[in-house]
């Protein structure tokens, strides 16, 4: 059965499967999120979800089941990550379906309107998506950004200096739970002094979090593997993978330019890391450090 120049009844199907996928994800996590009115918004759009799957079930005349991973995936995206992310990702997947809809031939007379809801849709979630933890990305990013900064560069330059692995590990452990406790003392101390209405407390805990996390994730190499340089090269690329995740998480939270600030970050840390290498190298053949 053919309806229209380009479009068939499996490829309808499709657009029906991704119709009550979404369903179910949305009905699941409007029974997770906090507050009625989040409740509300999230229940809303899954009952839209359904009545265009009906839509497309009037041109397949048939059931489909939902993608159960998809379900599983996106409401445990959403229970670590925070609904904001998780939706927004979904979300971004929708965006390619309009571009889709917007191809669809004029005999599909109700595409209009599920291209309207869906529109719809991410106005209502831009109301709805406020999280308390996106208020203190910036308490994260100062945590996250000194610590793969500075970290990056202890480890370098201890390496070249020290060349004993346990030896690196505790001595940047104790720098990094220091510094960690430093930062997390200056960012309750700017948050108080701002007028933005952040939590003093929480913006610290966030900084703190953030720093000793990273800390903890790039000494792990030199307690790890036996090897200095490749415990020096795992630690590098455990924090190329955090900037990565970290940048890909506030791109699509925040709707921000991702290739940009990801590429930023990674030349700095890894320039200071290199400095900090051949400084470490100079200060142990100036002091004739033999450990």
């Amino acid at each position: 059965m053919k309806k229209g120049r380009d479009f068939d009844v499996r490829e309808v199907a499709v657009f029906q499967k991704n119709e009550i996928t979404e369903h179910y994800i949305y009905k699941s996590l409007s029974g997770k999120v906090r507050g009625v009115k989040n409740r509300r918004i999230l229940s809303q759009i899954a009952d839209d979800e359904m009545r265009h799957y009906n839509v497309w079930k009037t041109y397949t005349r048939q059931d489909v089941s939902p993608s159960r991973i998809k379900v599983w995936f996106y409401t445990l995206v959403s229970l670590l990550f925070g609904f904001t992310f998780g939706i927004k990702l979904m979300e971004n997947g929708e965006k390619r379906a309009h571009f889709i809809y917007s191809r669809i031939p004029g005999s599909f007379k109700e595409v209009n309107g599920i291209i309207r809801d869906e529109e719809e849709h991410e106005q209502a979630l831009l109301v709805l998506l406020d999280e308390e933890r996106l208020k203190y990305t910036g308490s994260i990013v100062l945590g996250l950004n000194d610590a793969l900064v500075e970290l990056m560069g202890v480890l370098a330059g201890l390496t070249f200096a020290l060349q004993n692995s346990r030896l690196i590990a505790l001595t940047a452990s104790i720098t990094g739970i220091a510094a960690a406790l430093s930062m997390a003392a200056s960012s309750y101390l700017s948050s108080k002094a701002e007028t933005g209405g952040k939590n003093p407390f929480v913006a610290a805990f966030y900084t703190g979090i953030a720093y000793l996390i990273t800390v903890l994730l790039l000494i792990a190499p030199f307690l790890v593997f036996d090897g200095l340089y490749l415990s020096l090269g795992v630690s590098f690329f455990v924090a190329l993978v955090i900037i990565w995740f970290f940048n890909y998480y506030i791109s699509v939270s925040r709707d921000l330019p991702f290739r940009s600030r990801f590429l930023e970050m990674v030349i700095l840390s890894f320039a200071v890391a290199a400095l900090s290498f051949f400084a470490g190298y100079a200060i142990r053949f100036a002091f004739g450090i033999v450990v």
